[in-house]
């Protein structure tokens, strides 16, 4: 490949079928592997468990956001795509999620409704300052460190928000497996605007991207939670180990290809 052609490559995968099963299960691995550390491990952090169970979630987040800027570094100083980069950099976002949400929503006590309120303000405020940085908030445009930085940011705050969303819905009368379809049902509908409306696709897949975490939650809470609150009741590192080797599984199994650039004449969506 020559200079040109590997400058119109994006680090990112391209969109595709196999990119949004893989997303889904790292959301869900997101949930249960930040329950285990914040929850099982460090212990549940709520107003009202005081001192005794105070910074689990908050140390669960330096744990795992420590990760992140790690992973995120390695990520924009990789000269070319790199699936098994990237995908851990995904899960690692979305644990962190995981636990940075927990904290907002119970620690602090700004519940369900603030927390989802600011986490929606701040990736809001992040894709607006993508777009005016760069013009565009398209995926296919992240190919170099600025548009780097902008796409991890974002999808960090994303992750968040999506776990914020998917544990209020879980914990309404939805339950968690309500709550799972009915955020599968408001992705099959994001699927079909696809297809059959003329709606932007790049709104499309941030509103896409977004709805996939809480679809996580819920189905990581589903396998986790006590049968008496509605939940399988499974140890959370054990479900944690089989959907980490089911996704690596699938990166192994699924063409894993980069994104192209709008100058180089591709044709993905987003």
């Amino acid at each position: 490949m020559d200079g040109a052609a590997r400058g119109a490559m994006t680090k990112v995968p391209a969109v595709t079928l196999g990119f949004w099963i893989i997303k889904i299960l790292a959301t869900t691995l997101g949930e249960t592997g930040g329950d285990a550390v914040s929850m099982s491990w460090l212990g549940e952090t709520t107003p009202e468990a005081g001192q005794g169970g105070f910074n689990g979630y908050l140390v669960g987040s330096a744990i795992f956001g420590a990760l992140l800027i790690v992973l995120v570094w390695a990520q924009i100083g990789a000269r070319k795509f790199n699936p098994w980069l990237y995908w851990a950099t995904i899960v690692a976002s979305t644990t962190a999620g995981t636990t940075l949400a927990d904290f907002a929503t119970r620690s602090i006590g700004i519940g369900y409704a603030g927390g989802s309120a600011l986490l929606l303000a701040l990736v809001l405020l992040s894709l607006l300052a993508w777009y005016r940085a760069t013009g565009t908030i398209s995926v296919r445009s992240v190919v170099s460190p600025r548009e780097e930085t902008f796409y991890w940011v974002t999808i960090t705050f994303s992750q968040t928000l999506g776990t914020a969303l998917g544990d209020w819905i879980a914990d309404s009368s939805f339950g968690y497996g309500g709550g799972a379809l009915f955020f599968g049902a408001l992705l099959a509908m994001v699927a079909a605007a696809y297809f059959w409306t003329r709606l932007g696709h790049v709104l499309l897949f941030w509103i896409a991207f977004i709805l996939t975490r809480p679809l996580g939650a819920t189905i990581g809470d589903f396998l986790d939670k006590p049968l008496a609150d509605g939940g399988l009741s499974l140890s959370r590192p054990l479900a944690s180990m089989v959907l980490a080797v089911a996704i690596v599984a699938l990166v192994r199994l699924i063409p894993q290809r980069p994104g192209e650039h709008p100058g180089h004449g591709g044709s993905n969506a987003a």
